[in-house]
């Protein structure tokens, strides 16, 4: 395997890494070692070679960091401390190469390849939105350990580091500029032209000297040893209230980062690798490396026959300018840069829709995600009508009215009587089987379900649910569509609340009897959130709206009878004119859109007192139980494909957290005897709701589990 390739030019080397049959270039052992040979062996010694850019071969990527394989091959800490030291020893060699090394960075720059690009002399970057530098190695349970912990806090202060490394964010070239992370911005047509032009330059001047970043703050901060004490001390803080002590690879970057500058580099970089070792074989790492492979295994699972083809994609229309509908018509522009057609009954609700969609670019353009000319260009894709003008020549129509039958049956008609006859027409329906949607029309074999999650542009998961008579075609074009959109997709089966509402059900449920029984709101969040859920129960509510959950409830406890029967705490709650956050009264009080403490008021409504010295273990057991077994139920009837879709669907759909890899992992890694056990004695305490569904009790007499 040839991964680089040599051209000379007035002196300059250009080595361009372009590792074969693979979209990017990642740092596999074998990668490292052809390195090596290159570098150490043949250019240092070369005396025609004065100088080195490392440029990449492929069309949108530089280097997108290690190998991730190699991670699962990793038994013990001290094996990954050992591979470890692999990585740092390369990048000091590099840092320490006696001939100037330019890094010529187009598209992702990531993880291992920042580490090895911040060890050269300089950084040329292009302005492409597709150029990203970042460590996002938190991301997987394990800390930047090649170098990143300590070259980046020097680079361009503390204080910027630790935002990156403890997020495991990525910035774009522009904003890494700014920071300091590249040196140049050019564009991409003249990467390779100033990549030499400035190996030529430090070759006349030299090292460049770097001066410490920042202003007064900075020097107060960054740069003062008191002040980083300060530094450290708030984001230990930050980064325990963001995970609630879950993670424990932000909190070791941190000690890292601070051993290093407070002791230097080469106990810095032992610390790394130590911590790395640490890590790697951690419970935590395992399942967040499980969630990495399985959404990138799902960038290429259409759901249907390899080699099923889908349609093109140039414009969409979207029935319904509510909250959802121009959420959807927003995302689009922005994200796959279509043209959006957005109707509604009157234009009054039309005007308000296009302004929420463009809201979502607006947003974009003020975090700097946009430039004035992009925001301009994708704006200009959003209009709206009050009738049907323009939808004849939608690629792709979707519905997204009121979550009732009839109103669906009557807009699915009329869209169907004027879009192309090669249109694919989706609904955003939450609950409603996709088969009695689908029901009256002309070329059902077109109609499918594209079911959205709210807040649509934050949200990264998309279900599509094909009914019995959707073609596969109309599959692969939802899910290549939401996938340009930037969305995950599964592919779920066509059953009441699909997976993620499926399973949502009755933890939702056993919050409203959780407060009939006088279980403080307070009580009830905090349980789940120290469980690792984003929100609690109760401030999801909230978020989904009491009136949107009601319809919901009532829809699965019609499909699944007395299990999923609701509690009566929502009806009481919306007859009282409260819908959660959308009108500011809910379970919780919100004053200009931020959310305040519980409104105790809403108890008197329920018609309960809240009670003291509630048991968080057993409110936790209720909750958490009663979607396991609900998951284990779903499963087995098929909703989902595999278990890997039904966990990424819990992950990214209801933020089931990362760490227990999903509610199937969870259940492999407690044992589906144990789960039965909590589940049978929930069910002689709380009642046969919690009763062990069939398929866990056969797991547990037979030994077998979701996952090898």
């Amino acid at each position: 395997m040839t991964v680089f390739s040599v051209s000379i030019e007035q002196g300059v080397a250009i080595v361009s890494i372009d590792l074969p049959g693979e979209p990017v270039n990642k740092l596999s052992p074998g990668v490292v070692a052809e390195f090596e040979g290159l570098f150490f062996e043949q250019l240092q010694s070369d005396s025609g070679v004065r100088a080195v850019v490392l440029i990449s071969g492929k069309p949108d990527n530089f280097i997108a960091g290690a190998d991730i394989d190699q991670f699962l091959e990793i038994r013990t800490a001290e094996a990954g401390t050992a591979m470890d030291l692999v990585g740092q020893e390369l990048i000091n060699r590099i840092e320490a190469f006696p001939k100037p090394v330019v890094a010529a960075i187009h598209g992702a720059c990531l993880g291992a390849g920042l580490e090895l690009a911040l060890a050269c002399w300089w950084r040329v970057a292009t302005d492409h939105p597709k150029t990203q530098l970042g460590l996002p190695e938190v991301q997987l349970g394990i800390l930047p350990g090649a170098g990143g912990c300590q070259r980046l806090p020097r680079l361009i202060g503390v204080r910027a580091a630790l935002d990156i490394i403890l997020a495991g964010k990525s910035e774009r070239a522009q904003k890494a500029l700014r920071l300091g992370m590249v040196d140049e911005l050019v564009h991409p047509a003249i990467l390779r032209d100033a990549a030499v032009r400035a190996a030529l330059r430090l070759l006349a001047e030299g090292r460049p000297r770097r001066h410490r970043r920042g202003g007064w703050s900075a020097s107060l901060l960054d740069w003062n040893p008191l002040g980083r004490r300060i530094v450290y001390r708030q984001a230990r803080a930050a980064v325990l209230k963001k995970t609630g002590g879950h993670y424990p690879a932000p909190l070791a970057a941190l000690k890292a980062v601070q051993t290093g500058m407070e002791h230097g580099m080469e106990a810095g970089l032992r610390l790394e690798r130590d911590e790395f070792g640490r890590l790697a074989v951690s419970a935590v790492a395992r399942q967040l490396i499980n969630v990495f492979f399985a959404t990138t295994a799902l960038k290429k699972d259409d759901g249907v026959p390899v080699g099923t083809p889908a349609k093109k994609v140039l414009r969409i229309g979207v029935v319904g300018s509510g909250f959802m509908g121009a959420g959807i018509a927003g995302t689009a522009a922005v994200q796959a840069e279509v043209e959006v057609r957005l109707k509604d009954t009157e234009l009054a609700r039309v005007g308000k829709g296009l302004q929420m969609a463009r809201a979502i670019l607006d947003g974009r353009l003020k975090r700097r995600r946009l430039t004035r000319h992009q925001h301009e260009r994708l704006a200009a894709l959003l209009t709206g009508t009050g009738n049907w003008t323009g939808f004849g020549r939608a690629d792709l129509v979707i519905e997204a009215v009121f979550e009732d039958l009839e109103v669906k049956h009557q807009v699915i008609a009329e869209i169907e009587a004027v879009v192309p006859a090669e249109a694919v027409i989706a609904s955003n329906t939450s609950t409603i089987p996709i088969a009695r949607i689908g029901e009256g029309m002309r070329h059902p074999e077109r109609f499918l379900g594209m079911h959205y999650f709210s807040p649509v542009d934050r949200m990264p998961l998309l279900e599509v649910i094909p009914a019995g008579f959707t073609d596969p075609t109309a599959v692969a074009t939802a899910v290549q569509f939401g996938r340009r959109m930037g969305k995950t997709v599964i592919v779920v089966a066509d059953r009441p609340g699909f997976w993620v509402n499926r399973i949502l059900s009755p933890y939702l449920n056993e919050a409203g009897l959780l407060l009939e029984e006088g279980v403080p709101i307070e009580v009830i969040d905090r349980a789940m959130t120290d469980f690792g859920f984003p929100v609690g129960p109760a401030t999801l509510l909230d978020e989904v709206g009491f009136d949107v959950a009601t319809k919901g409830g009532g829809v699965m406890h019609q499909a699944f009878g007395d299990r999923l029967r609701p509690s009566g705490v929502l009806q009481k709650l919306v007859a009282d004119g409260r819908l959660g956050r959308k009108n500011g009264r809910g379970f919780y009080r919100y004053e200009g859109g931020k959310k305040g403490g519980v409104d105790e008021s809403a108890y008197a409504i329920i018609g309960i007192k809240p009670l003291a010295g509630t048991d968080e273990l057993m409110v936790r057991n209720r909750l958490a139980y009663a979607m396991l077994n609900e998951a284990a139920l779903a499963m087995s009837e098929a909703v989902v494909r595999s278990p890997r879709d039904g966990d990424i669907g819990a992950i990214f759909g209801i933020g089931f957290p990362p760490f227990r890899g999903g509610p199937l992992r969870m259940i492999d890694a407690e044992k589906p005897a144990q789960v039965a056990k909590v589940l049978e004695d929930l069910a002689l305490a709380c009642g046969d709701r919690f009763a062990p569904c069939e398929a866990l009790v056969a797991m547990a007499r037979d030994g077998i589990r979701y996952y090898p």
